[in-house]
């Protein structure tokens, strides 16, 4: 059976701190991590007062330090946000600190709303236009130091730290296939392209020193509990989360509700309904069958699961659950 892994967003609760989700992001990840989940990646977000890893790199050092094996990365650093020069130093350093166990993973979204991305960027003239370029420049920070050169990531040079290109379009499916890079689409929340994303990545795909072969990890919300009644409860938070996300007011993460949709319109109904289709909720058989059928369907060479539930010992069953079917599958 193909890797699972862990996208976490570090969501803060309804009644609880950054603080308290960072504590239960680490805990997370040593959960993880003795289930034999592949890789536990952060996500940046800004300006949103439901999640805490917008300082990804300072996260990954913190889960990395507290775990053993499991690898530990970024899904992803919005690079638009950033120097090139500063992300190749900020992953030179972990890479250095925990050698072999960190991923990049690199979006050309803002990660935010218009108005903190100018905060974060100072201007927005050369964001996303320039995303490819800046990937190269990225990559070549990683790579040997050359004679002459004078400009070199400390540390980061020579270290190689593997670089994949996150998207929920067909742009940054291009460019994984022309770069030769792995790729990881964001299908648990923008599912549109997913089918057309892969096919072109994988039909345009070149072979790069790095890889040989193309390599998809798509995102797939997974909600999993004793029973289909109580996995569906669990997954009333994420669609709370996301009908305050389309009004414009990010909030907490807040516990499921028994009465929700009830003030929720037509279009907001299918838009949530869109927006997740790429969603397994249910008892242990059901999520089976849902992983079951979506790596056929897709043809995946990996999953990365996540799951945004309002307890935190409930979400760690969820995860448990799943390695328990992914142990089953094989």
């Amino acid at each position: 059976m193909i890797p699972f892994s862990v996208l976490d967003l570090s969501p803060v609760c309804a009644g609880s701190t950054a603080a308290d989700a960072l504590a239960n992001t680490l805990d997370l990840a040593r959960h993880a991590e003795a289930l034999g989940y592949q890789r536990y990646w952060l996500a940046e977000h800004h300006n949103m007062p439901g999640i805490a890893s917008a300082a990804t790199a300072v996260v990954i050092a913190y889960v990395a330090g507290g775990t053993s094996k499991i690898r530990v990365g970024s899904g992803g650093v919005m690079l638009p946000n950033h120097a090139p020069l500063v992300i190749a130093e900020q992953f030179g350093t972990l890479e250095s600190l925990f050698p072999g166990r960190i991923d990049l993973g690199l979006g050309r979204a803002p990660g935010t709303d218009p108005r903190t991305a100018r905060a974060l960027r100072r201007n927005l003239s050369d964001s996303a236009d320039t995303f490819p370029q800046d990937v190269l420049e990225l990559q070549a920070y990683f790579e040997p130091i050359q004679p002459g050169q004078a400009l070199r990531a400390v540390p980061g040079a020579g270290l190689r730290v593997p670089i994949w290109l996150l998207g929920s379009s067909m742009f940054s499916a291009d460019l994984a296939a022309k770069l030769g890079m792995p790729f990881a689409f964001a299908s648990h929340f923008a599912p549109d392209y997913m089918m057309a994303a892969l096919q072109h990545y994988r039909a345009s795909f070149r072979p790069s020193q790095s890889l040989a072969r193309p390599y998809a990890m798509l995102g797939l919300n997974v909600f999993a509990a004793d029973t289909d009644e109580e996995a569906q409860l669990l997954f009333r938070s994420l669609q709370q989360q996301f009908v305050r996300l389309r009004r414009g007011v990010p909030g907490l993460l807040e516990a499921p509700s028994p009465e929700i949709g009830t003030d929720w319109t037509e279009l907001e109904r299918a838009q949530i309904q869109h927006a997740l289709a790429c969603a397994v909720v249910g008892s242990p058989d059901t999520v089976e069958q849902g992983l079951r059928d979506f790596v056929e369907r897709t043809g995946a060479d990996e999953l990365m699961i996540t799951a945004q539930i309002f307890d935190h010992e409930a979400r760690k069953r969820s995860y448990s659950i799943v390695a328990d079917v992914r142990a089953a599958l094989q």
